[in-house]
């Protein structure tokens, strides 16, 4: 008998989507599955839905919370977990067929504690059934196995930091958990985090999770204090990579994120107002020293691509002329 799979799947005022990413998990090969669905205090009808959908499945386990955020949504999930394996799904994503089956069938086969795939993005219904569509071959369903010193150099490498589209042993969360003091990042700290707990992770190159190009998505938003969790995400995954016993060598490699982060946070304040700008000032004097201080990371500024050394330089020695620029001109 096939063990029982929970998928929980955070949601804030997703009535134009929730259904449909929830009828992808449902419409999944593999039979044998509960769905979680966390409505993180919506203002919408998702509520409303939630119940038409708890209704309609028997599967289906509503938890109603009061706008708490992503994380401590999907840490109310895991904690009503049962199944024998776990997996996230974002409510404006959805799922390809036979995504949860062969996430299954390799993880299995390779003794592994999480497997991964890869995803494709979509913005309309034709991106979306091409890629629900695809044909999924022998070679996409290839294992490649990655021990615990390449999972390290992946995560903190900012190759993958997504805790969705991948199936995790449940065992293994144990009292791991996503941070809630953090807006961006926190699943790139959840995984490195659940590394101590995880000898290997097997991925595949089929590409079962549809990701949503959402304009509306945090990463696409106009500056607001909270964007600077970006740097900190980045400081504490630096902390978190050295202290593991295959951290030698990761302070560059997590310091040059740490640097295009500063970098991209940089650029967003540059698009407020003049007006804006004095009223975000110290968050510009946050990035400017922050540049500086890891500026003398040894080996991470040589890391950067040419484009990213010479923005670099130049916002650490003229920063009001950089945001002048950057303002004006997206790409220097």
């Amino acid at each position: 008998m096939d063990p029982l799979i929970s998928v929980i799947v955070p949601v804030y005022n997703g009535q134009d989507y929730l259904e449909n990413c929830i009828n992808s998990i449902q419409e999944q090969t593999y039979q044998k599955k509960e769905i979680i669905i966390v409505d993180d205090g919506s203002r919408d009808r998702t509520g409303e839905i939630c119940r038409e959908l708890s209704d309609k499945y028997g599967n289906i386990q509503v938890i109603a919370m009061e706008d708490q955020g992503v994380s401590a949504a999907r840490n109310a999930g895991l904690c009503k977990a049962v199944g024998d394996y776990v997996m996230f799904v974002d409510a404006d994503d959805r799922l390809h067929p036979e995504m949860l089956q062969i996430l299954y069938d390799v993880l299995v086969s390779t003794g592994s504690a999480v497997a991964g795939c890869g995803f494709f993005s979509w913005s309309n219904k034709k991106e979306w059934e091409s890629g629900a569509k695809a044909v999924v071959t022998d070679e996409d369903k290839k294992p490649c196995i990655l021990p615990n010193d390449g999972l390290l150099r992946q995560i903190a490498g900012g190759k993958d930091t997504r805790c969705w589209a991948k199936l995790y042993k449940r065992t293994i969360m144990k009292e791991h958990r996503f941070r809630e003091d953090l807006t961006i990042g926190e699943d790139m700290l959840f995984l490195l985090d659940i590394l101590q707990d995880v000898d290997q992770m097997v991925s595949v190159g089929f590409k079962g999770y549809g990701y949503y190009q959402n304009p509306a998505g945090a990463m696409n938003r106009e500056f607001t204090p909270a964007y600077m969790d970006q740097i900190t995400c980045w400081e504490l995954a630096r902390e978190a990579a050295v202290k593991t016993e295959h951290g030698s060598g990761m302070e560059a490699v997590v310091t040059e994120k740490l640097l295009m982060a500063i970098m991209l946070t940089a650029g967003k304040l540059s698009f407020l107002s003049s007006r804006e700008k004095k009223v975000q000032e110290k968050y510009i004097r946050t990035c400017i020293l922050k540049l500086r201080e890891n500026l003398k990371v040894e080996g991470a500024y040589g890391r950067l691509s040419r484009g990213y050394q010479v923005k670099v330089k130049l916002f650490e020695k003229a920063p009001a002329f950089y945001l002048w620029l950057y303002h004006f001109r997206k790409y220097i």
